[in-house]
C-alpha cells in the first residue's frame, strides 16, 4: 500500500477535477444559448400562443428579453441544472424549464404559487424566426386601426366590458385592452385577410386573441393560461370609455379617513396613525407582486415618490400575496422591491384569497381591483379613490393618466395642513 502522502495528491487532483466538471455543468449555459431573436410557442387549451424573446450577452452574462410589441422584459435568472434550461420570469412564480438541442428548445411554462407547482403548460422555442404568427401573411382585407367598444363573456354568462386599442401597419398590429381593474398590457400580432390574431406573454400570464374582422366589426374567442376563455365581440366607437376609475370604490358613509396597522417586511408593525406620515400627503396602493398591473403602476411611483418626498409625499404599499406565511410573502416582495428598486413602505396586508382586501379595510365599499389606489391629503382625509391603472400600453389613456395624477397630487402637496 501507498504512503498516505502518495495518495493525497491524486485525491487532490481527483477534487480538483470534479470542481471544474461541476463549475462547467453551471456555467456553460451561455454557449449553448445562441444570441438573436428566438421564437417561442406555448400550447394552451389546444391552442398555440405564440411571442418572441431575445437572447444576448452583457458582461458575460446571458440575457433574455421577452418582447410584446414595444415592451422588452430583462429576465436575467438563467441557469442549467437537472439537464434542463431554467429560466426565472421576472419577479413572478414562473419560469420556463426546457431541453435544449442545438437551436431548439422543448420543454414547459412551470407556474406556482407559494413555492408549489401549480400547472404547466408545453412550451417549445426556435432561434431565427422573427415573425409573430405567419412568416408570410396574406394581405390584410381591412385596417382596424381605432378605439372600439369591446364586451368578453366568459362561459358563466358574465359579460365584462372594456376599450379596444389597436394599431395596425401592413399586417402588423398591436394593441391592448382595458377594463375597470386594468389593462391586458402590450399585445402584439397580425391581421391575415380577414382573421385578427393577437399574443402576449410577460412571464406571470400568457394571452392568445383570435377573430374575424369585417366591415361591421370584431367577432373572436381569448384564451388565458389552463382556463380562461371567453368570447368577445368589438365595434368602432371613438368615444368608448370605461365608467370613472374614482367613483368605483369610495369610503362607507360615516367615513372620512383610512385606517390600518399591518407588519413591513421587518415584521414592524406599521399604521398610518405613526408620526412619520403626519402632516403628509399619503398616497395608499393596493398592489401584489404577481400583478403586472401593479408593476407598471410602481414603475411610475417610484421616481415620482423619489422626486417629490422631500415635499411631504409618503406613499405606503399594501401588498396582498399568495401565501400566508410570513416569510413566503415577504421572499417575494423583497425581490420586488429590489428587482423595481421601490424606496417608498411596503407592508404586508394580507393574503389575494376572496374579499380578504376588502375584510381589512373595512370603512371602503370594496376593493374589486389591484391596483387600487387611495390619495389622503395633508390632513388625513381621503380625498379620492382611484380604481385599476391603464398602463403604457394604452398610450393617450397612460398619458391622461399621468397629467392627472401630477396636476391632483401637485394640488395636495401645495395644501396646508
Amino acid at each position: 500500500m501507498k504512503p498516505l502522502f502518495f495518495r493525497l495528491p491524486f485525491a487532490l487532483f481527483i477534487l480538483g477535477w470534479i470542481i471544474q466538471v461541476a463549475h462547467a455543468q453551471a456555467t456553460k449555459v451561455a454557449p449553448m444559448l445562441q444570441n438573436g431573436i428566438w421564437r417561442g410557442e406555448i400550447q394552451l387549451q389546444g391552442q398555440t400562443a405564440p411571442f418572441n424573446f431575445e437572447v444576448a450577452k452583457s458582461a458575460d452574462k446571458t440575457l433574455i428579453y421577452l418582447i410584446n410589441a414595444e415592451d422588452r422584459l430583462k429576465l436575467d435568472e438563467i441557469e442549467f441544472r437537472d439537464d434542463s434550461l431554467h429560466v426565472g420570469l421576472h419577479i413572478y412564480e414562473a419560469e420556463l424549464v426546457a431541453k435544449v438541442n442545438g437551436n431548439q428548445w422543448s420543454g414547459y411554462w412551470v407556474k406556482s404559487s407559494a413555492g408549489k407547482e401549480v400547472y404547466r403548460l408545453p412550451f417549445q422555442a426556435a432561434w431565427g424566426p422573427a415573425y409573430r404568427f405567419s412568416e408570410r401573411p396574406t394581405q390584410a382585407l381591412l385596417n382596424v386601426s381605432g378605439t372600439y367598444d369591446v364586451s368578453f363573456t366568459n362561459a358563466e354568462g358574465k359579460t365584462t366590458p372594456a376599450v379596444g386599442l389597436f394599431t395596425q401597419k401592413g399586417n402588423r398590429l398591436t394593441g391592448t385592452f382595458l377594463t375597470s381593474t386594468g389593462d391586458y398590457r402590450f399585445l402584439e400580432g397580425e391581421v391575415s385577410g380577414n382573421e385578427l390574431r393577437l399574443s402576449a406573454f410577460s412571464g406571470e400570464v400568457t394571452y392568445l386573441f383570435k377573430a374575424q374582422v369585417s366591415e361591421t366589426g370584431i367577432v373572436g374567442e381569448f384564451w388565458s393560461g389552463r382556463s380562461g376563455n371567453s368570447k368577445w365581440m368589438a365595434k368602432k366607437n371613438a368615444k368608448a370609455a370605461l365608467p370613472e376609475a374614482d367613483k368605483l370604490t369610495f369610503l362607507k358613509p360615516g367615513y372620512d379617513k383610512l385606517a390600518f396597522s399591518f407588519p413591513d417586511l421587518t415584521g414592524k408593525m406599521v399604521s398610518l396613525a405613526d408620526p412619520k406620515y403626519q402632516g403628509k400627503v399619503v398616497i395608499v396602493q393596493i398592489l401584489g407582486s404577481w400583478c403586472p398591473n401593479c408593476l407598471d403602476e410602481s414603475e411610475f411611483l417610484i421616481p415620482y415618490y423619489n422626486k417629490h418626498k422631500d415635499k411631504g409625499l409618503a406613499i405606503i404599499g399594501l401588498a396582498y400575496e399568495r401565501s400566508a406565511k410570513f416569510d413566503e410573502a415577504k421572499l417575494r416582495l423583497d425581490k420586488m422591491t429590489k428587482r423595481l428598486g421601490v424606496t417608498y413602505d411596503i407592508l404586508l396586508a394580507g393574503t389575494i384569497a376572496k374579499d380578504n382586501a376588502s375584510n381589512s379595510l373595512p370603512m371602503l365599499n370594496h376593493v374589486m381591483a389591484f391596483p387600487t389606489t387611495i390619495y389622503i391629503d395633508r390632513a388625513g382625509k381621503v380625498r379620492k379613490i382611484y380604481t385599476g391603472f391603464s398602463g403604457p400600453s394604452t398610450g393617450k389613456y397612460y398619458e391622461a393618466f399621468v397629467d392627472e395624477f401630477t396636476s391632483f397630487v401637485g394640488k395636495l402637496l401645495k395644501e396646508k395642513e
